[in-house]
């Protein structure tokens, strides 16, 4: 093998394939090699690509920034450029969030929960941008009450490294007007949440066609 990719014929060097063809038409150690860059003595760096892969791209894939950083040709700088290639081909597979704003996120939640004839409590979770992040019905009740564990709901925020949350219930009397047990569990809520440094956005009442942001009014 040629010591160094510069000196091996034009056809063959990963980079000027992938710009010529595509990345579609390169093997995995050529385009593992175009993320290292270059090798080292003795090992240029479509050998030393082959050297890393050779127990598969999903055992490279594990490795910590550490481990890869100790092999022979690799240090610090190749190890973090390895693992940002691969973080960011996990993180195109995530679903993308959406901003969270009242009037759109309470549409839909006037058309899930609106006419159902027991209650439903949930909370959505929004990350520092406001995005929700995640959303999950936590419980469900009769028709005329819920039973909600303060102590789940934050140990559901914290659990997923919420800097915000929004609460929301159904009533399925269809009147959004909160009950006094309402306002006592939002404000004991807001309270415990602001002992996590977690935002509490809003809790909405959701009621036939109809909706309430207990924002403002009574928190």
């Amino acid at each position: 093998m040629t010591d160094v990719i510069r000196d091996m014929p034009v056809d063959d060097r990963p980079r000027e394939k992938l710009i010529e063809h595509g990345a579609a038409s390169l093997s995995k150690s050529e385009l593992l090699a175009i993320v290292i860059g270059s090798g080292t003595r003795g090992m240029n760096a479509l050998e030393l690509s082959r050297k890393l892969l050779r127990d598969g791209v999903n055992c490279l894939a594990q490795q910590d920034v550490a481990a890869l950083a100790s092999v022979r040709g690799i240090g610090p700088a190749k190890a973090a450029r390895i693992a940002a290639s691969f973080e960011l081909s996990r993180r195109r597979h995530e679903p993308s969030k959406k901003k969270y704003y009242l009037k759109e996120f309470a549409k839909k939640l006037i058309a899930k929960y609106g006419h159902r004839k027991e209650e439903r409590f949930g909370v959505a979770i929004l990350d520092g941008a406001h995005q929700i992040a995640r959303n999950r019905e936590i419980f469900i009740g009769s028709a005329n009450c819920t039973v909600v564990s303060a102590r789940e709901i934050v140990q559901f925020a914290i659990l997923n490294n919420a800097t915000a949350i929004v609460l929301y219930h159904n009533h399925p009397s269809g009147r959004t007007k909160p009950s006094p047990d309402d306002v006592h569990f939002t404000k004991k809520m807001d309270e415990a949440l602001k002992l996590h440094d977690v935002e509490l956005v809003d809790h909405i009442i959701v009621g036939g066609k109809t909706y309430r942001s207990m924002k403002g009014e009574y928190f």
